[in-house]
């Protein structure tokens, strides 16, 4: 996927569930009308912090969001570039279209800061993504400002948020297997 070439070491051993589920996988997520406080509180729920809020966000220099989850902040929020919001507004209509996509960022199959770019020109597809920065000098602000200048802090903080975020609740006793190959049950 591109990016920096800093890998992290992936731990091995942690059970996995025997059965996918969209709706488990789901539940913890926060939604994308979230402000930042609400954000920041669902991480610590789990034990994360603001660091690790800032730099998982940055998972959303990868792939696609629906329009469904967009609209309201493109017809609504202040804090988006006009011009942004009026190209996003050509595949993204008032009513309809709730299935059509738009790049979280300008570069949506390569693992990169072009994600932190976008927040600091009031680019963020998501209104939750956008509440990461605001210009007003807070500390998400600055992590944000760091990671859009310095694509090895990025990468390094992820790799430790990622293993940190793995390590969560872990399945133990009987529940789930370790498996042998990890893109598939046992």
């Amino acid at each position: 996927m591109g990016g920096p070439q800093y890998w992290y070491q992936v731990l091995l051993g942690r059970r996995d569930a025997r059965k996918a589920s969209r709706d488990a996988a789901n539940a913890n997520l926060p939604p994308p009308f979230f402000n930042f406080q609400q954000l920041l509180d669902n991480f610590q729920t789990h034990g994360l912090n603001l660091k690790d809020l800032v730099v998982l966000s940055g998972g959303h220099s990868i792939g696609f969001a629906r329009c469904i989850n967009f609209r309201n902040r493109i017809f609504n929020d202040t804090n988006i570039d006009p011009k942004f919001a009026a190209t996003l507004r050509e595949s993204c209509p008032r009513r309809g279209g709730d299935n059509n996509l738009a790049p979280f960022d300008a570069t949506p199959s390569k693992f990169d800061t072009t994600y932190y770019n976008a927040l600091l020109y009031k680019k963020g597809l998501l209104h939750s993504d956008q509440e990461l920065f605001k210009g007003d000098g807070c500390e998400s602000d600055s992590l944000v400002q760091l990671y859009s200048n310095d694509p090895y802090a990025f990468a390094k903080d992820f790799g430790v948020s990622m293993i940190k975020m793995g390590n969560l609740k872990p399945l133990t006793g009987s529940y789930g297997e370790i498996r042998y190959n990890c893109r598939k049950v046992n």
